[in-house]
């Protein structure tokens, strides 16, 4: 057990390290001139030289990395050129709002879609089972969103029950903050439960067919035992990986959730520095989405062997 999580601790150092390097090529790489796209055609050259050496491209490139990785590591990642405020403040003060409708999001849909989907696993080929998957399929079909839009319409226009623009932070006001992401999280959960439901349906499905499930049947215990003490924890192991990997994708930003319900989240914040051309935001931005990946899926490892044992073997 010991040993299972060191080994995945050490992997994930390394890329963290590929991640770093490869957010700084990134942003080098990108066309043109960044200091004349910030400051813009009519600026001196007096103006260029000074931002050059402010943001340190008057360097060689490995003392440029060098310089960049000592200033992330010591929680320095530069100021923004549009408002001047330090990105990473700016940036955790986002991911607060994108973190509360993630996190409530995937907890939504893991709630709804992995009991239908060991209810569509136990009934193979029957009625439940094919609504199930019909309505799983309908969900990643739609788009989010048009799916947004059309909660905002007829709750927020049609019936008036939600608000339609504006945010009201948690840490202020929870009550408050509450109305303001109710169809964000619904948007977000309905799309999400196709993925997650079909995932512990199929899981369910292989598990079922095993010979200990069989000898289980043959003791005499009940279905409903079968099912959720000897099916559910083998069949949730690949299940716990999809939500996962959802919540590290929801985590670094779901931009077009946040535009449609106006959310100042980070996915928001990277889609309208990218607009600015502001290079810093954007630096961070992309960094520290990178880095919340990296660092959901590491703690998804480090979870795995509790729901299957032989992981850890």
């Amino acid at each position: 057990m010991h040993r299972f999580l060191l080994r995945r601790i050490l992997v994930a150092v390394p890329t963290l390290a590929i991640v770093g390097v490869t957010v700084f090529v990134l942003i080098r790489l990108i066309p043109g001139d960044p200091v004349q796209v910030m400051l813009g055609d009519m600026a001196k050259p007096h103006q260029i030289v000074a931002m050059r050496q402010s943001l340190g491209l008057d360097q060689p490139v490995p003392v440029q990395f060098l310089h960049w990785l000592h200033n992330i590591l010591t929680g320095d990642w530069g100021h923004s050129i549009v408002n001047g405020l330090p990105v990473l403040p700016l940036m955790l003060d986002r991911f607060q709002v994108t973190a509360a409708v993630a996190v409530a999001a995937v907890a939504l849909a893991s709630l709804v879609a992995v009991p239908a989907g060991l209810l569509a696993a136990w009934r193979q080929g029957s009625l439940s089972d094919f609504t199930v998957v019909g309505l799983s399929t309908l969900l990643l079909s739609i788009p989010s969103f048009w799916l947004g839009l059309l909660l905002l319409v007829l709750f927020g226009l049609k019936l008036g029950w939600l608000p339609i623009v504006g945010y009201v932070p948690i840490a202020e006001d929870l009550v408050a903050a509450i109305p303001y992401l109710i169809m964000p999280v619904v948007t977000v959960a309905l799309v999400e439960l196709g993925f997650v439901a079909r995932m512990a349906r199929a899981s369910t499905i292989e598990v079922l067919r095993l010979e200990y499930i069989t000898h289980a049947r043959a003791k005499g215990l009940s279905e409903a035992t079968v099912l959720w003490r000897h099916a559910f924890p083998n069949a949730f192991a690949p299940t716990w990986t999809v939500i996962g990997l959802i919540l590290g994708n929801l985590l670094g930003g779901a931009a077009v959730t946040e535009t449609v319900f106006t959310l100042p989240g980070l996915g928001r914040l990277l889609v309208d520095s990218i607009y600015a051309r502001d290079y810093p935001v954007v630096q961070g931005c992309l960094l520290l989405i990178a880095v919340l990946y990296v660092l959901v899926n590491l703690v998804v490892d480090l979870l795995y062997p509790l729901f299957d044992p032989r992981v850890a073997a």
